[in-house]
């Protein structure tokens, strides 16, 4: 299935870019809004894009403004000042996923793959733990945490107690046998919903194994503090713990004086770009500049 950037128009548009513009888009992905970053900037813009993957910037465009890195945007502020890149008008991330980095990335993070448990955005030996240390040796509470904290899953503690009697008796080694582990103890509770019982538990194992609520707030941080004066930082969530640590940072920031929320509600898709991109429903754009 064919990626399509999110919000790509709105994103752009609420970033008030000018033609000197220096951008850095946290998460290049597919490049569908680095490719209107460039169309919005001038001959002496400068656009730096950021990746875990190195493979997605195969296809970049060849353009002297742009620049690459592949690390973790919540290095921001050291990658920044590595490339030399000078304090940005605008920063951008998009938190979404690509079709293919769940169906062909070869770590797990599809549910009808036979595919090792990794779950790990970039290369797995820089990682604490795996998808697979946290399935087969993480205890029943711990488990039941997570799933239950980081994919809002009410049958956490049934699944976790499934996931525990499961690996008593083979390992959990494949995306496909914890996906109907999980099947087996959830199910019961999706079956007049459209989400597959396991949508929530990968969620919140890719989370924990990725740290990633903690990575989007040190982005946040550091790159609100990166920021050039009314350079402006725009944030693409697609689920509530993600949104709730933006909004709230974004309040915070606002009510101490350092910077005005551009949008005070957040921007969600219209009815026509769910309808060709039914994934993009529940995006929320947020936008904030720094004073």
């Amino acid at each position: 299935m064919q990626h399509i950037t999110v919000l790509k128009e709105e994103a752009i548009e609420l970033l008030n870019l000018h033609e000197k513009s220096r951008v850095v888009d946290c998460t290049y992905g597919g490049g569908g809004h680095s490719e209107l970053v460039l169309r919005s900037i001038g001959d002496e813009g400068k656009l730096l894009c950021i990746d875990l993957d190195e493979n997605v910037f195969a296809s970049t465009t060849d353009d002297d403004r742009l620049r690459t890195f592949v690390g973790n945007f919540k290095d921001i502020e050291s990658i920044i000042a590595e490339t030399h890149f000078g304090a940005p008008d605008a920063i951008l991330a998009d938190l979404g996923w690509r079709s293919d980095q769940f169906e062909e990335s070869g770590k797990g993070f599809s549910f009808s793959s036979d595919e090792p448990l990794l779950m790990t955005f970039g290369n797995p030996s820089n990682h604490v733990f795996t998808a697979h240390d946290v399935v087969n040796n993480w205890d029943e509470e711990n488990l039941a945490d997570i799933i239950y904290g980081y994919g809002e899953e009410r049958a956490a503690r049934k699944i976790a107690k499934a996931i525990v009697e499961a690996r008593t008796e083979t390992e959990i080694s494949s995306a496909k046998e914890l996906a109907d582990i999980v099947d087996a103890a959830a199910g019961r509770f999706y079956r007049r919903s459209r989400l597959h019982p396991a949508t929530k538990t990968f969620q919140a194992i890719r989370m924990a194994v990725n740290d990633e609520l903690n990575s989007l707030k040190k982005l946040l941080q550091d790159g609100f503090e990166s920021l050039a004066p009314k350079g402006r930082i725009a944030i693409i969530s697609f689920h509530s713990l993600e949104d709730r640590i933006v909004k709230h940072t974004f309040r915070d920031l606002s009510q101490k004086g350092l910077a005005r929320l551009i949008t005070k509600k957040p921007v969600i898709p219209t009815k026509e770009e769910i309808s060709i991109n039914p994934r993009a429903r529940s995006a929320k754009l947020r936008v904030l500049e720094k004073i």
